[in-house]
């Protein structure tokens, strides 16, 4: 078996499938692509993946990108009595919705409002604070009395999520404010194999990403 992923470390995305992989216990070749340099732009990986962005995970052969499809794939092929993603369709259908939420809210608007900031110099902007606030609340709301995001058990709702969150630790948003979030948060760290490693490696290379960019604008 073979599991190439092409991937920057300090890629939420990317972290989320290497926590899911280290759950499974899989073995991933890790290859880095710098966006920053273009590689991906090469015609090999263009071929691998004609949208030419990463995570992209190839297996045995089988091209698949999109961090969330990635790793709901790996626990399912890889996982099936795991529990990271269900069989039964209400539990699952939980699952897909804490994934989307975490794609389409959390790390959109973290991505929204911290990004033009280191990137393009802008000044902090308050309204889009505002709804990424909007956004933590709601998913304080979703931990409410709950260990876990989208069920009794860790499921890869989890995992892609404080996958996102713990890029805020290289931000000014302060989402420990939020109870339950930060419970959450602090017993997750503790559970899932390799968190540690992984998450400090990554917001490590990140920090050093940003810096570079700083430097070449």
């Amino acid at each position: 078996m073979t599991i190439d992923l092409y991937l920057m470390p300090s890629s939420a995305p990317c972290r989320a499938i290497l926590l899911t992989a280290k759950i499974l216990n899989l073995e991933i070749n890790q290859k880095v692509i710098n966006l920053l340099k273009g590689e991906q732009l090469t015609p090999e990986f263009i071929k691998l993946n004609p949208q030419h962005t990463i995570p992209t995970l190839v297996d045995n052969g089988f091209s698949i990108w999109e961090s969330r499809a990635i790793i709901t794939y790996l626990a399912s092929k890889y996982g099936k009595d795991s529990g990271l993603y269900p069989e039964d369709l209400e539990a699952r259908a939980v699952v897909d919705q804490r994934l989307y939420f975490d794609m389409g809210s959390l790390y959109q608007r973290f991505g929204d409002y911290y990004y033009p900031q280191v990137m393009s110099n802008a000044p902090r902007d308050e309204e889009k604070l505002k709804k990424l606030e909007d956004t933590l609340k709601f998913l304080d709301t979703f931990l409410e009395g709950q260990q876990y995001l989208a069920g009794p058990q860790l499921t890869v709702a989890d995992v892609s999520t404080i996958a996102t969150i713990s890029t805020f630790e290289v931000s000014d948003v302060d989402f420990k404010k939020y109870p339950n979030i930060n419970r959450w948060y602090e017993k997750l760290q503790g559970e899932i194999p390799g968190y540690k490693e992984i998450t400090d490696a990554g917001l490590e290379n990140m920090r050093a990403v940003l810096e570079e960019f700083k430097k070449g604008k």
